[in-house]
């Protein structure tokens, strides 16, 4: 089978840095340090800001609003209400910031769509957005972007990333409904008669504050066991706080943007984004993508929501089907209902079905792994694509010494739980080029897209670094093992 490596590599860049709040442990420990620097004359304040913008310029974009907003922050912990000087409010921000090189460690785990703005191209030409998973210090992982053009006879062209990464605009959801998140509760194990006491005394819909002012209302009311409920209300809270909007403004280039752990259910991480150019029935369109929300000890499926990947909206995917990694959207709703594949046990694909975009409540095992290099588990590699012959799925397969490879099955259109075709071969194996990194032996993808009749697929090597591969739609159909349709 032809598979043809493009040769270009997307490394990591460590010196795209991000602002990020500093936080010493312990109030008090704060409490010392904006201590220290209010004993400091202003003459000493000015020198030592002007020093710390010198020292940094160049590196990011409004640092002095950062600052501001974290002296805002921290403002609490001031003594007394006597107003400070600008120049001490930056001081002590900047005494709470840090810079964060996102892709110090790893680039990789990569998920390609079409890219909004389809201007000023040659004829032929296409400019697709592409989705990285960036792991810097302390292994935590973010999503960052990167812009590009292929050509009518294949060419690819990666857009020089900005230098500049800049952090979005938080806005937590505006409301919650209040029978939605019940059901959340009790999927969570926190459907308890606290919560249901909660809850009654909201409006059908609500806000974060009015939630964490009832919460804390009910907590006084039962203080007599506030140690066994504050737990139950911190989680709660956790809840509300994983479904959340970020903004950016269209001065700021794709590369600059970037979708970092922000609710208490990402403080580990947000990993391996499948994005997915979505088509309804009434003729609209948007960007899905699926990720994993990690906080150090639980995986929490999210959905993520973008029309211009300029404003993302993200929410916890709810329900018994929703578990473990590796979700997937299809494009497109399948007789009238949203179909999604996951590999809920870890080991084998399953296909899902929903009327509601975030609640899955069934799962159906379609394909178990079958060949040598896929005995240890299999998943998708990403959204099915829709082709005249099925919707092509590219999977990946664990064998012996933990080694990753990427192969492709075939689902029939109308009825995706049936098996059409698979290679029982790899498509991509890592060559010893591709085996060497900081998870050795391993390709991997989140998704790839079909240009001129070729399928494009930017992959990871080694969880370190990504690069593409094309290979003739036709040639991997013809070359896939058709199976009798049952």
């Amino acid at each position: 089978m032809h598979v043809t490596r493009t040769g270009i590599v997307l490394s990591p860049n460590k010196q795209r840095v991000v602002l990020r709040p500093f936080q010493p442990p312990g109030d008090d420990r704060v409490l010392r340090v904006i201590a220290r620097v209010c004993t400091l004359s202003e003459h000493e304040v000015d020198d030592l800001l002007d020093h710390v913008l010198d020292e940094f310029h160049g590196r990011h974009q409004k640092p002095k609003a950062f600052f501001e907003r974290r002296f805002h922050e921290l403002r609490r912990h001031l003594l007394t209400d006597t107003p400070l000087t600008e120049n001490r409010r930056l001081l002590i921000g900047a005494y709470f910031t840090q810079e964060y090189a996102l892709e110090s460690a790893a680039l990789f785990n990569p998920s390609i769509v079409w890219h909004p703005d389809q201007t000023n191209l040659a004829t032929g030409a296409r400019r697709f957005a592409m989705s990285l998973r960036a792991v810097g210090e302390g292994h935590i992982s973010s999503i960052v972007f990167r812009s590009g053009t292929m050509t009518r006879d294949l060419q690819i062209t990666i857009d020089e990333p900005n230098r500049f990464v800049t952090t979005p605009r938080f806005v937590p959801d505006s409301c919650y409904e209040n029978d939605l998140f019940r059901r959340k509760l009790i999927e969570l194990g926190l459907g308890i008669p606290f919560t249901y006491e909660v809850l009654a005394e909201l409006p059908e819909e609500f806000t974060l504050e009015q939630l964490e002012s009832r919460l804390q209302t009910s907590l006084r009311a039962h203080r007599s066991r506030h140690a066994e409920l504050a737990p139950v209300v911190e989680q709660v809270v956790m809840l509300a706080k994983s479904n959340y909007e970020i903004q950016y403004t269209p001065d700021h280039e794709l590369s600059e943007r970037l979708i970092f752990p922000f609710s208490p259910t990402e403080t580990n991480g947000i990993e391996d984004a499948r994005f997915v150019h979505f088509h309804d029935s009434d003729g609209s369109s948007r960007y899905y993508a699926t990720y994993s929300a990690y906080d150090g000890r639980m995986v929490l499926p999210q959905l993520l929501e973008t029309t211009d990947f300029l404003r993302f909206k993200l929410h916890t995917l709810n329900g018994p089907a929703v578990a473990n990694k590796g979700m997937a959207l299809f494009p497109r709703k399948i007789n009238g209902h949203y179909a999604m594949l996951g590999r809920q046990d870890g080991e084998h694909l399953f296909l899902m079905y929903s009327d509601m975009l975030h609640f899955w409540h069934t799962s159906e095992l379609i394909i178990k792994p079958t060949n040598p290099w896929e005995y240890v588990q299999m998943g998708n590699c990403g959204s099915p694509i829709e082709t005249d012959a099925g919707w092509l799925v590219l999977t990946h397969g664990v064998g012996a010494m933990r080694k990753y490879c990427i192969g492709a099955m075939l689902l029939d259109l109308q009825d995706p739980s049936k098996i059409v075709a698979r290679l029982h071969d790899p498509l991509i194996t890592p060559n010893e080029v591709e085996r060497e990194g900081y998870v050795p032996n391993v390709v991997y993808t989140c998704g790839a897209i079909v240009h001129e009749n070729q399928l494009i697929i930017p992959y990871a090597m080694s969880d370190y670094a990504t690069t593409f591969a094309t290979i003739e739609v036709a040639e991997l159909l013809s070359r896939m093992v058709y199976e009798k349709v049952q």
